[in-house]
């Protein structure tokens, strides 16, 4: 039966393609749905500040008029700008276990690609590193997770059947806490704040982060800018992402380091894992989905770690041990005996290197993949 790929091109489109992987993974009890209405937002042009910079364009597959498969298109210009690798990202990409349909899916992609004068292609790969990158290669037996992409087994080998290569590995970590603060850290973090004449800086209410989401923002670009691909955030997105997100946020879960001029020198932001109730609500916070949010941030035992950043100066001085320590401190105080750490770069030594300090485990490992054009 042939495969046919149909460009979305209406709303009603849009939505049977944000629908697709409810489909898919219906009966996967380790998929997470994502916030429908992020998604929503997220491919939109008149919502999505990235399409200052970017193109994309969005197909299905079909088989005999079913939806068997989706792929995004997208052409960040900042990107190609900042690295000098005239490269098209795909993403949002899904698809049954059909050879026939990963291969039309890919192949529209790259065609649209080389007319737009690209000479390759990576993903999956969102339009910012501030959406979901990476496809699962190990961990398919694991819990997803709400910041994360969730996919088949069969995934990988459908594109090493394409001719796509490793660009680059993220690694996945789960650390397990034993209900009191360790003592070593806590000790680690007083020396440090005294000795570079730190303090921390805590939130009682999500009002009260608002002030300083500017700086937050402005030390990810600085403390991320060599890492894989990085692209800083405009000012537009840094609002955009302050207006989408830390309405969100629990502000126990955030933990902010300020130097001696008040300045933001680090932060990390936790929060309590929204993946049960995200699998309840289907994804949807309208009608109920709300309630089912509401009561897995107020008590859980599981949580995330969605990310960790250092002035650059303060890097390898022990500040993350402080970061960590209120960590420890706030997930003890919650009753929250495990973590997911975002994915970290298979190279990045100091970041894996911090869980040394806890009985952790790496359990999921995740790729973007390359293909250069012939």
């Amino acid at each position: 039966m042939s495969v046919s790929i149909k460009e979305v091109v209406s709303k009603k489109d849009l939505k049977n393609f944000i629908k697709f992987p409810h489909t898919l993974y219906k009966d996967t009890p380790y998929w997470v749905p994502p916030l429908h209405f992020d998604e929503m937002t997220t491919l939109r042009k008149e919502s999505n500040p990235a399409f200052d910079f970017c193109e994309a364009r969005y197909w299905l597959a079909y088989k005999e008029n079913e939806i068997v498969g989706r792929i995004a298109g997208i052409i960040n210009k900042r990107a190609i700008g900042i690295w000098g690798r005239k490269h098209a990202r795909f993403g949002w990409i899904d698809f049954i276990d059909d050879r026939d349909v990963s291969a039309a899916l890919l192949s529209i992609v790259e065609q649209w690609a080389r007319e737009k004068g690209m000479v390759g292609i990576d993903g999956p790969m969102g339009f910012t590193d501030f959406d979901k990158e990476g496809m699962l290669i190990e961990g398919f037996n694991e819990m997803g997770t709400l910041p994360t992409l969730y996919n088949h087994a069969y995934y990988p080998s459908h594109l090493e059947n394409l001719n796509y290569k490793k660009g680059v590995d993220w690694l996945e970590f789960q650390f397990h806490f034993k209900g009191a603060v360790q003592e070593k850290m806590q000790r680690m973090a007083d020396i440090v704040l005294k000795r570079y004449n730190l303090k921390v800086h805590k939130f009682r209410k999500a009002k009260e982060i608002l002030p300083f989401a500017n700086e937050i923002f402005t030390l990810l670009n600085e403390s991320y800018n060599d890492l894989f691909r990085f692209v800083p955030l405009t000012e537009k997105q840094i609002e955009y992402y302050t207006k989408q997100y830390f309405s969100f946020i629990r502000p126990d879960f955030i933990h902010m380091v300020l130097d001696k001029g008040e300045k933001v020198a680090a932060v990390v932001i936790t929060m309590p894992s929204l993946a049960k109730a995200l699998r309840k609500a289907n994804g949807r916070i309208l009608p109920f989905g709300f309630m089912h949010i509401l009561k897995s941030i107020k008590k859980n035992e599981t949580a995330d770690l969605y990310l960790i950043a250092v002035r650059k100066e303060l890097q390898g001085k022990g500040v993350n041990a402080v970061l960590m320590n209120e960590v420890d401190t706030v997930f003890v105080r919650n009753n929250i005996m495990t973590a997911d750490a975002a994915p970290q770069l298979e190279t990045n030594e100091r970041v894996i290197a911090q869980w040394e300090h806890y009985e952790h485990r790496q359990h999921k490992r995740r790729r973007c993949f390359t293909k250069v054009f012939e």
